[in-house]
């Protein structure tokens, strides 16, 4: 076993490696980045090496940089961790050259699945069945266009390198295909320098079931599949082994498959096999197909973990230094059921987009493994994926795991950053997925109602301004109140973007009224806190003149001062702003250009994905207030529209100009 290794990236996986090094008695430097200098994977490390500014081309894919620091510190293998580095076997080449242990597969094997057209001609020739698609070097947007249309719609057009969901559009007609391609061949350009797509038939009843394989160069064995089907933009929200409704016979064709796939290519190390299920008729062992390989450890790992007993980690560390393969075929069991979702800092209803912010307060319950690479204090950064933690649950059955994962989403508490924390409740709680009917368009079909705002109660606004007021600690005074009389005292604050008030008035020592509008609240104080209408009060924490509490949903609100409020600026109509922080990939308007509703104007790279900004209304194009490559801040006007008024005056006078040249 190693005595010392470096981990070549950051947040939750670098930590979750960390505390499998710590069983091991295995020493673990980190690596940071200017934006991380204060994280929790600095922290834990045994020691810690800067490698360069915050964004990730001048830190955490210097190859050369961390191969220098392992040598450095007297590190004896690299652990990739995924993403970043993790698939590169250029990388994998240098840690190699250096002397150093890469833990994780041989550069070959990486390169045999690197490419999706390639792996899948790969897995042809060893058997294994795969989607009916176009797998051709010819990349002509005419000659894709017209195997899209021999396939017939609809299709997938994916990257050919990486994944993530990444440089993968969905197109239900022809008429879609040319704008999806260019969008898919951007994004995969700038998240693998690779813009080559492939297309394949898409699945009308998909499952996304995976299986987990693990090899030593000769040998390999499978712990069994992992149901990914719950997925928003083709990227996974919750994850479950084993896979709901699965048979004897249909697990021991996928598995055989993955078992095959691995040993095709000697493969060493954790991997896992992609495959793409259609179960308009129940799972079927004849209706499966090979989609991808990844060559890493996958984010989802920790539910495989729960069912089969097994710590892949200790099993990748065993197996790069030189230990045979832990475990047969017959040693591995299935015991319980698992499930993990990613709770991430994402505006939900402005369309998942990816948020920023000061973690005031991050807690999770007892009983629930909490993945996370960030605690209490530390900032959600534009720069990384946004992911706060993996919450993974085990229990001996699948509707007792269910239940434990809707109880952990309840009692997990996040203030400070918007979150997806009540989508993923609502996920939870949908029939459809309770009874184990999953599939891939399940969170499409509807979001609407996984993603409609849950009503706070007024008892829980009220709550608010006596936390404002100072008086929801259990010895507060109440200050501010005459001893005879009720007084009434103002609180002003902002909830859901609308300004609100409250009217507070004492009726004794410990009794509170609250007028809400035409709603009155009782609140009253006795020795295990307040309650409001007779419920218990609910947990809240304070930030400023933010106060998030925890009741029937995450509420925040921002209590106002009327003396120091600012006049606020009008709201730009007439226009877009920039949703998050970001670097304008493209603009494909100029200023006087016409504009129809919904036309691309800008399109914003952020957090590792591209955001299409579009035209709000018809109207022409006043302003451009940024430059393709440039960086823009969150609510940066990116461009401006003429007003209303004067647009329609401008269309007038171009109609009557091009009267005039008519004549």
């Amino acid at each position: 076993m190693f005595t010392r290794i470096l981990i070549a990236n950051r947040g939750e996986i670098t930590c979750r490696i960390m505390r499998t090094c710590r069983h091991l008695g295995v020493q673990t430097v980190a690596v940071y980045s200017d934006a991380d200098a204060d994280a929790l994977h600095v922290s834990m490390a045994d020691q810690a090496v800067r490698l360069g500014p915050a964004p990730v081309a001048d830190s955490y894919l210097r190859g050369d940089l961390i191969v220098q620091a392992a040598l450095d510190t007297g590190a004896e293998a690299i652990h990739p961790g995924y993403g970043f580095l993790s698939e590169n076997p250029e990388f994998v080449d240098a840690v190699e050259t250096a002397g150093l242990v890469f833990i994780g597969p041989s550069a070959a094997a990486i390169r045999a699945m690197g490419l999706k057209d390639a792996a899948k001609k790969l897995m042809q020739a060893a058997g294994v069945p795969v989607v009916p698609g176009y797998l051709g070097d010819d990349q002509d947007a005419d000659v894709l266009a017209q195997e899209a249309a021999k396939i017939g719609f609809p299709v997938l057009i994916k990257a050919v390198a990486g994944g993530g969901g990444k440089g993968m559009r969905l197109v239900e007609n022809p008429r879609d295909f040319a704008e999806a391609l260019d969008s898919a061949r951007a994004e995969a350009r700038t998240a693998f320098g690779n813009d080559a797509v492939l297309i394949e038939k898409y699945i009308q009843s998909p499952r996304h079931i995976e299986v987990q394989v693990f090899g030593d160069g000769a040998q390999a064995v499978h712990l069994f599949e992992r149901d990914c089907s719950l997925q928003r933009r083709h990227q996974k929200v919750i994850e479950e082994a084993p896979a709901p409704g699965m048979t004897a016979a249909m697990r021991t064709a996928m598995g055989d498959a993955a078992v095959t796939a691995a040993k095709a290519i000697g493969y060493a190390g954790a991997g896992t096999i992609e495959f793409i299920v259609d179960a308009s008729d129940g799972l079927r062992p004849d209706r499966f197909w090979f989609m991808e390989m990844n060559t890493r450890l996958q984010v989802e790992h920790p539910v495989t973990e729960a069912i089969t007993g097994v710590d892949l980690v200790e099993w990748q560390m065993r197996v790069a230094s030189g230990e045979p393969l832990p475990a047969r075929q017959s040693d591995l069991r299935i015991t319980g059921h698992a499930f993990e979702t990613r709770l991430y800092a994402e505006d939900v209803p402005a369309g998942f987009l990816p948020a920023t912010g000061r973690l005031d307060l991050l807690a999770f319950p007892a009983g629930l493994r909490a993945d996370s690479g960030v605690r209490t204090g530390d900032t959600i950064s534009p720069w990384y994926d946004p992911m706060i933690a993996k919450l993974i649950v085990h229990r001996p059955d699948r509707a007792s795991a269910l239940q434990a994962l809707r109880d952990g989403l309840r009692a997990t508490r996040v203030a400070g950053t918007v979150t997806n924390l009540g989508f993923l409740a609502a996920l939870a709680d949908h029939p459809g997925f309770a009874a184990g009917q999953v599939d891939t368009g399940l969170i499409g079909r509807d979001i609407a109602s996984l993603t409609a705002a849950v009503p706070c109660p007024p008892r829980d606004i009220a709550f608010t301004a006596i936390v404002a007021a100072g008086l929801a600690e259990l010895n507060a005074a109440l200050t501010g109140f005459t001893l005879w009389a009720a007084l009434a005292r103002r609180i002003e604050f902002r909830l859901d973007g609308a300004d609100r008030m409250a009217i507070l008035r004492t009726d004794g020592p410990d009794r509170i009224t609250v007028a809400l509008d035409s709603q009155i609240v009782d609140a009253r104080r006795g020795p295990d806190g307040w309650r409001l209408d007779r419920q218990a009060a609910p947990a809240f924490v304070r930030h400023g003149n933010r106060i998030t509490v925890f009741g029937a949903a995450t509420m925040v609100v921002e209590i106002t001062d009327p003396l120091d409020r600012a006049v606020a600026a009008g709201p730009v109509a007439d226009g877009i702003l920039a949703p998050m922080p970001g670097l304008v990939r493209s603009i494909a308007v100029s200023v006087g250009d016409p504009v129809t509703s919904g036309d691309r104007m800008v399109v914003l790279e952020a957090m590792k994905m591209e955001h299409v900004l579009r035209a709000p209304r018809d109207g022409v194009i006043a302003a451009v207030h940024c430059v393709a490559g440039g960086q823009v801040t969150a609510k940066a006007v990116l461009i401006a529209l003429e007003p209303q008024s004067d647009s329609a005056h401008s269309d007038t006078k171009r109609h009557a100009k091009g009267a005039r040249e008519r004549d």
